[in-house]
């Protein structure tokens, strides 16, 4: 006879545990709610102690730069990469593009030609007989077949030359200048010719201000007073230049000299660089000027293009000195 398990005590343990679940299920979400408190209803968050703590903001992800504007970055520290940008930029020229062309051209110009002259030269060898003796078939067929050929490459050479013809006559139109390369990063001349560029910004809006005529169709200052502006700035933006690039080939003889000469080339660097600050203010004073006769355009006043005129004039006179010491 088979004994029966007993299983009262099983099912009395069964039901115990299973009373006991709202327990095990309030502990673990006591647990959850340390390590993933609850958020209120202000965006905060229930301490331990009873206080409500305001959730903190990840840190802010920097944002990496771009990949182009990490390569101007780096081509505008680096010389070579700079130089290497700055041919690059020239052979894409389009006045660059279409003089290869004409290369191109000429030099397909004189193939035709020198193989159109020997293909005529054979033909006049075979039809007379003085290449082989006396014409016979065969050389009547080989002078034909020349004659046909010089005719063919005569015809690319006529071609070519017109095509040649055209392309010099056309006239291109000029390429807007870019602004030039700064000087490299650790040189004396770089800081002035930053700020150089920028007033050469700032002068060229005002002037193209001061040259749009007004309801009465003048203008607020005389266009010659304009011009005259323009072209002393231009002058002496070319004077300060050529100042920075001799302060640049100094620091490039520096940089090579014995340590012992490098104290009187830094003294140089030094005079010139004073010198390419007391022309970029001269600069500048031109470019407030320019400012004050805009701001007093609208009222008639004359004070201000007076100060246009005589900031000219003393830049002027700056570009000369600046001229005469290179």
């Amino acid at each position: 006879m088979t004994k029966r398990r007993d299983f009262s005590e099983f099912n009395a343990k069964l039901e115990k545990h299973i009373e006991r679940l709202p327990d095990y299920a309030q502990r673990a979400q006591e647990k959850l709610q340390r390590y993933f408190p609850p958020a209120d209803e202000a965006g905060g968050k229930p301490a331990q102690n009873g206080r409500t703590e305001r959730p903190v903001s990840p840190p802010p992800v920097p944002r990496r730069p771009s990949a182009p504007a990490a390569f101007s970055a780096v081509a505008g520290q680096v010389p070579a990469v700079a130089e290497v940008r700055a041919k690059w930029q020239r052979w894409n020229e389009p006045s660059a593009k279409h003089q290869r062309r004409i290369r191109r051209t000429s030099r397909v110009l004189t193939l035709w030609v020198l193989v159109t002259i020997l293909l005529g030269v054979l033909t006049v060898l075979t039809a007379t007989g003085l290449l082989g003796g006396a014409v016979a078939g065969p050389e009547i067929g080989q002078a034909v077949f020349s004659g046909f050929a010089t005719l063919v490459f005569g015809t690319f050479s006529v071609r070519t030359g017109m095509r040649l013809r055209e392309l010099k006559k056309v006239e291109l139109p000029a390429a807007p200048s870019g602004p030039p390369p700064l000087p490299a990063a650790g040189s004396a001349a770089r800081e002035p010719m930053e700020r150089l560029a920028e007033s050469e910004a700032s002068l060229r809006e005002l002037l193209k201000q001061l040259s749009v005529p007004t309801s009465l169709g003048t203008t607020a200052v005389p266009e010659v007073s304009v011009a005259d502006a323009r072209a002393t700035a231009d002058e002496a933006a070319r004077a300060l230049r050529g100042l920075a690039d001799r302060i640049q080939a100094i620091e490039r003889g520096r940089n090579s000299a014995p340590e012992r000469e490098r104290s009187a080339l830094q003294a140089a660097v030094a005079k010139l660089r004073e010198q390419l600050d007391d022309g970029i203010e001269g600069y500048g004073s031109l470019v407030a000027a320019a400012g004050r006769a805009v701001a007093a355009s609208s009222d008639g006043m004359v004070t201000s293009r007076e100060a246009l005129t005589d900031a000219t004039d003393r830049l002027a006179g700056l570009a000369l000195a600046l001229k005469d010491l290179g």
